[in-house]
């Protein structure tokens, strides 16, 4: 079909739509070619010597308000392992550093660039202004190897920025807390070159080379479409290749309907089309995505291009989706899940059906490995003796969905034959397989186009899926959209559903404003709002039976090279397996009668340690602790000026009796250290007590990124997942369950689309 074949010569399509534009700063006038975030109108801009003088630097700029208590920017994306450029203003000057990050904490200096404050740089009393030139900058050397800057194509540039000072303002090493806020942009860095004349004028700092534009936030308003031009109507237009937009998409073709799906991402796995992979797997057909031991090199990356850029929290933009990029943590949903208690619709209690087709097409496995053994289980031989002197007993997990009090057992993942399968391995293939089903990656879905009520299709991005982009239904045509909590709530806002004070701020979005309906036309629904995610708290322990496997820290660049070569060549061994060993549950009554459930999770290795003592670092070890069904705090998702996805009210401890439960479930595991000879908890140490350490949890760090809610049923959507005061546009995702699931999300989001899909399909009046 067109749509297989076109997008495979346009995979950045979507990016290549959304570049910066140039500005001219009337100061000093140089060309810069940047945004200002427009919601906290700090102007980033970059300017590059020509690429034939093949130079190791650029010029850059950064335009804050004078609250900015300091602003990071990295060209090329994301934190780890990239050239951090950090400023903030201390009196009347500039101070600034280049920093690299191993991990997520505070980066380090980086040897090597060369910073000179150019003179146009500036501090009065609403603004700070740095203008700089990085010399050493385009190129720099990590434990890895050498990353590049890619100034002759394009990218995605990030920034960072904080209100809170740092720790010591005059000195350029000084510590400073995590930023409050970051983003990515668009950089088209191929355009932002100069004549060397010109460029060498402003690196001396000298001012000129002509009038131009100044900085501004605003873009290009797309026109909104005619809608009877389009030539191909669709039964059902699937917005996101997640798990649910494949389990969906799957069925409904399945049924015979013509279905087009769109992905914004591209290809995860080498069986899709992805070929991004390790050194030592070259020769092979496994990507990055496919190897289930390379799940923590994710955070580890230089160039995570999976990550959704327009998003505030960790969320995958690729085929599959967060399958795609978890650790694989795969759990039957039991009753519980689908109760009427957990805010479900009566209709939705019987799940056994629709639960059980997805156990026939994705069988959880406890051993992936293709020889049928475990590897690296230290970590589940130290925490089984952790957990038996408090009345746990071992089981197989999925072998009993309904019982989760004080069991524990092996992780359990959705891996098939070795490699990540998930959705993408299973429902994707058979899917893409039909002819009566269409799929655009790299395509961006800008809002859904109705009339009042009615659905008409959707607009996107992409001129190659239709006139301007728009993408029609047929007469009864359906839109699902299945974007995640983040994504599907954004979409709706964008196309004047959900509370007015969100419609508003796309409103005044420059490019989504005059795509809005008629405001008479609005829907007031509380999309966004009844969030919830598990607070997780990590604990750290040392023991001498563990191997932390170099803290995951090799597995992509240098991995033990006995444990590379048994998994390319039959897809066994550590390998076969991400992270996690064992995983655990129990009930917690709370004092206000409510019973919330605890889930741990432990692996080899840890994330950070906090401590005071010396302690061997092979030997370290975690246990994540959530809070999963039962927690009554909730939170509200929602859009800033950018039309960025983020947390407007955090989920996490907004009722106190959530964090009471979770540290009375805490104590009472680190109360058992005492019968484990060797046992040592190193983060929290005996410095602190439980409480305080998780008092003073960074906010940002209780994040599970198992977002739910945002769309939720019997509040937003009906019982058959339509939105509510529309006749044929419906959401089936992570964002209509009403609560936190028993477990890691991904098994409850697709036996919820399962069911979902079936209560669609038996609707009247549909295609």
């Amino acid at each position: 079909m067109l749509g297989k074949a076109v997008l495979k010569l346009l995979p950045f399509v979507g990016l290549a739509l959304a570049q910066s534009p140039s500005y001219v700063d009337p100061d000093n006038g140089i060309t810069f070619f940047g945004i200002v975030d427009p919601v906290h109108s700090v102007t980033y801009g970059y300017v590059f010597p020509p690429l034939e003088a093949n130079r190791d630097e650029f010029i850059g700029e950064i335009i804050a308000p004078i609250d900015s208590k300091w602003v990071g920017a990295s060209p090329r994306g994301g934190m780890l392992n990239n050239l951090l450029l950090v400023a903030w203003a201390n009196g009347d000057s500039i101070v600034a550093s280049t920093r690299l990050a191993t991990g997520y904490s505070l980066p380090g200096l980086l040897e090597g660039p060369v910073l000179t404050t150019l003179p146009s740089s500036k501090v009065n009393a609403t603004h700070w202004k740095w203008v700089y030139r990085c010399q050493n900058c385009i190129s720099w050397e990590t434990a890895d190897g050498t990353v590049s800057l890619p100034v002759d194509g394009s990218g995605a540039a990030a920034w960072a920025w904080s209100d809170v000072e740092v720790t010591e303002p005059a000195n350029p090493a000084s510590s400073f807390s995590q930023h409050k806020d970051f983003g990515f942009f668009g950089v088209d860095w191929s355009e932002a070159h100069v004549s060397s004349e010109l460029y060498d004028a402003w690196a001396a700092g000298e001012t000129g080379g002509g009038p131009g534009p100044t900085p501004t936030a605003t873009t290009t308003a797309v026109p909104t479409p005619t809608v009877t031009t389009a030539p191909t109507p669709y039964d059902y237009i699937v917005v996101g290749g997640g798990p649910a937009g494949l389990v969906t998409a799957d069925r409904l073709s399945e049924a015979g309907k013509k279905v087009l799906l769109i992905e914004k991402g591209g290809p995860s796995l080498g069986s899709t089309g992805g070929n991004y992979q390790p050194a030592w797997l070259a020769g092979t057909n496994y990507t990055k995505f496919d190897v289930p031991g390379l799940f923590e090199t994710m955070f580890q990356d230089s160039n995570p291009f999976w990550w959704c850029k327009d998003i505030n929290v960790f969320a995958g933009c690729i085929l599959g989706g967060g399958t795609a990029i978890n650790g694989g943590l795969y759990w039957y949903p039991p009753d519980s899940d689908f109760a009427t208690a957990n805010g479900w619709p009566r209709s939705w209690a019987n799940h056994a059906p629709y639960t059980n087709k997805l156990k026939q097409r994705i069988p959880s496995t406890d051993h992936p490995s293709t020889d049928g053994k475990r590897y690296l289980m230290e970590t589940y031989g130290v925490v089984e003796k952790l957990l038996r002197p408090l009345g746990y007993r071992d089981i197989t997990i999925n072998d009993y969905p309904n019982f989760k009090e004080r069991v524990f057992g092996y992780s359990a993942y959705s891996f098939i034959d070795g490699k990540r399968a998930g959705p993408i391995a299973t429902y994707y293939q058979t899917a893409v397989a039909r002819k009566n089903l269409a799929y655009f990656p790299s395509t961006t879905v800008q809002h859904v186009v109705r009339n009042g009520s009615q659905i008409l299709g959707v607009q996107t991005d992409n001129p190659y899926i239709g006139p301007d982009g728009f993408v029609p239904l047929t007469p009864k045509g359906r839109v699902i959209l299945s974007a995640g909590s983040f994504g599907s709530a954004r979409l709706l806002f964008k196309s004047g559903i959900g509370p007015k004070d969100m419609i508003d701020i796309v409103k005044k979005h420059a490019t989504a404003g005059p795509n809005l309906p008629a405001e008479d036309t609005w829907i007031d629904l509380p999309v966004g709002e009844n969030v919830s995610d598990n607070p997780s708290i990590n604990l750290v322990f040392t023991h001498p039976d563990i191997d932390a496997y170099e803290n995951w820290a090799q597995v992509w660049s240098s991995p033990r090279k006995i444990d590379a070569e048994q998994y390319v060549q039959n897809r066994s061994g550590v390998f076969s397996q991400s992270s996690p060993r064992l995983n655990f549950w129990r009930s917690i009554r709370g004092s206000d009668g409510r019973t919330r459930w605890l889930q741990g999770t432990a692996r080899p290795g840890a994330a950070s340690v906090t401590t005071e003592f010396p302690y061997n670092e092979t030997q370290i070890f975690t246990i994540t602790t959530y809070l999963s069904t039962g927690i009554t705090s909730r939170g509200r998702i929602g859009i800033d000026a950018a039309l960025t996805g983020r947390a407007l009210t955090n989920p996490w401890f907004t009722d106190p009796v959530d964090k009471e439960s979770l540290i009375a479930g805490i104590n009472e595991l680190v109360g058992s250290i005492k019968h484990v000879r060797g046992l040592t908890l190193i983060t929290p140490d005996n410095t602190t007590t439980i409480k305080d350490y998780v008092d003073s949890y960074p906010t940002g760090n209780l994040n599970s990124n198992h977002w739910v809610g945002s769309n939720s049923i019997g509040k937003v959507v009906d019982e058959n997942t339509k939105v509510l005061k529309t006749n044929n546009l419906f959401v089936v995702d992570a964002s209509i369950i009403p609560s936190m699931p028993m477990g890691n999300p991904q098994g409850a989001i697709m036996a919820t689309a399962e069911q979902a899909v079936a209560k669609i399909l038996a609707l009247r009046d549909g295609p």
